[in-house]
């Protein structure tokens, strides 16, 4: 019994450090953001002298975050719908006609979850198609970089829907797009709404990706809006922290409200195959 509340005991400290490691910096953001420039440069745990909550006023209105919103839900919105749609589209066709051509073409589209992004090849093809420096250009960057994930994801999904309800529909009338949205498309929610945030908060959260594509301020998500606070010259710790702190919001929410899908969509569909 002696040993058994001993290792108890270990496994409960283990847990409280991971949990700390883990908590600790999300509080340190937080504090911070209501701290004085002098104070957050030191980045301590204590909590502030005075509570300044004009940084976040100050962030949104010199950091242009309304602008920053704006951009990051136009490119995480339109860039994950159109992803989560074709790739479930693909990922049904790539299921059901199994020729040897779409099985090349699903381990092809896997080749892209073990390779990096070559940002410089990526900057020549966008210049070559008259797409750099735009709002476009950076959304088909975005869809392109999760057609791996939610063709595998997907597709494994599709995998356990019988092929008798294809048939059915068939004999019924339905053509292939009906097919597809009115008795495919409902029954893979679960794993597309699964993608669907997955894919969200990594768009929204993504700060390479603009910093490479794009170098006019109209276009920069809220992630770059903390160029504004940080730089040779300056460093405005409190409105860093307060700008993280917003950009975060919005993703904590989205995962908040869609966390009984992430579960039960990656359950079902990424460990079949």
């Amino acid at each position: 019994m002696t040993k058994k509340k001993v290792q108890n005991l270990l496994k409960h400290l283990v847990c409280i450090l991971l949990c700390l490691t883990i908590i600790l910096p999300f509080y340190m953001v937080v504090i911070n953001s209501f701290k004085s420039k002098g104070e957050a440069s030191r980045m301590s745990l204590a909590l502030p002298k005075e509570w300044l909550f004009s940084n976040y006023t100050e962030v949104i209105d010199k950091g242009n975050l309304i602008q920053g919103f704006s951009n990051s839900l136009l490119y995480a919105l339109v860039a994950t719908t159109l992803g989560v749609v074709l790739c479930a589209m693909a990922a049904f066709v790539m299921c059901r006609k199994r020729t040897k051509l779409n099985v090349f073409l699903y381990y092809f589209v896997l080749c892209g979850l073990f390779f990096p992004v070559n940002y410089v090849t990526l900057v020549r093809v966008l210049s070559t198609l008259h797409l750099n420096d735009t709002r476009q250009g950076i959304i088909m960057v975005f869809t392109s970089a999760m057609i791996p994930f939610c063709v595998f994801t997907i597709r494994n999904f599709v995998v356990s829907v019988p092929v008798e309800l294809d048939e059915a529909a068939v004999i019924d009338g339905a053509g292939p797009i009906s097919l597809f949205f009115k008795i495919i498309m409902p029954l893979l929610k679960p794993t597309m709404v699964t993608c669907f945030i997955l894919q969200f908060m990594g768009v929204w959260s993504d700060f390479l990706t603009p910093l490479y594509l794009s170098s006019k301020s109209k276009m920069f998500p809220m992630t770059m809006a903390v160029y504004q606070f940080f730089g040779k010259n300056k460093s405005y710790w409190n409105y860093i922290f307060a700008d993280i702190v917003l950009t975060c919001i919005p993703v904590v929410i989205v995962y908040m409200i869609g966390q009984k899908y992430i579960v039960g969509g990656m359950t079902s569909g990424a460990v079949k195959e």
